[in-house]
C-alpha cells in the first residue's frame, strides 16, 4: 500500500473528470482482491483479442481515516475490432461482480459499487470515434447495445476465468504485472506493439 495519494491523473477517466468513489462495505483485503479481479478482467480480454497489454496494476493508498483501490490497465489496441475492444471494456466491471458471486460476497449494494460507468463510456467514445453506435441503453440503428456487448464480455469471461483468476491473485501479491508477465501467467499471447516495438 502507498503511503501517499496517486498522482492526480492516475484518478481521471478518459475525459480528465474523477472516477467516483464509491464505498464497497468489504475490509481491505476483500476490497483490494476484487479491484485485482477487475483489473485482470480488462487484462486478459485485451490480450484474448490481440491488444498488445502494457501492464495492469491495484493502487492503493493509506487516507486519513482508511484506505482507498483503484486500478488501472494500460494497452494498445491498434487493429483491434472496435466490438472486441467494447467487450475489454464491459469485462472489468463484470469480472468483479463473478469474483463477488464466487466469494460469496455479493450484495445488491455492492454490485451497484461495482459500477463501472467510465469504462463504458471510454467504449461509447472510442467505437463513436469510429463511426460505430453503441448504444447506452438501446440498441441504435446499424450498432449495438451495451447489454449485448456485456453478454459478449461475459461469454469470453467464463472461457478465461483461469486465466483471469491467476491474473488477479498475482496482481494482488505483486501490485503490477507487465504484459509478459500477464502472457507467461495465462498462456495468451502479448502482441508486440505496433511499430514493431515490445
Amino acid at each position: 500500500m502507498r503511503n501517499q495519494t496517486p498522482e492526480y491523473e492516475e484518478l481521471l477517466d478518459h475525459k480528465g473528470n474523477p472516477r467516483p468513489v464509491v464505498d464497497m462495505e468489504l475490509n481491505y483485503e476483500q476490497s483490494r482482491l476484487n479491484l485485482a479481479f477487475h483489473e485482470a478482467g480488462h487484462a486478459v480480454l485485451s490480450m484474448a483479442c490481440g491488444m498488445h497489454v502494457i501492464k495492469s496494476e491495484v493502487i492503493a493508498w493509506e487516507r486519513p481515516g482508511g484506505w482507498s483501490v483503484t486500478g488501472l490497465t494500460e494497452h494498445e489496441a491498434h487493429g483491434v475490432d472496435p466490438w472486441e475492444f467494447a467487450a475489454e471494456c464491459a469485462a472489468g466491471e463484470l469480472a468483479s461482480l463473478h469474483h463477488l458471486r464466487i466469494q460469496g460476497l455479493w450484495t445488491p449494494e455492492r454490485a451497484a459499487a461495482c459500477a463501472a460507468d467510465h469504462d463504458r463510456e471510454l467504449a461509447v467514445d472510442v467505437l463513436g470515434s469510429f463511426n460505430y453506435r453503441l448504444g447506452r441503453d438501446h440498441t441504435p440503428e446499424g450498432g449495438k447495445s451495451w447489454a449485448a456487448v456485456q453478454a459478449m464480455a461475459v461469454a469470453r469471461m467464463y472461457r478465461l476465468w483461469g486465466e483471469i483468476t491467476a491474473v488477479a491473485h498475482a496482481m494482488d501479491e505483486r501490485d503490477v504485472l507487465s504484459g509478459d508477465e500477464i502472457a507467461d501467467l495465462t498462456g495468451l499471447v502479448n502482441r508486440p506493439m505496433s511499430g514493431g516495438a515490445a
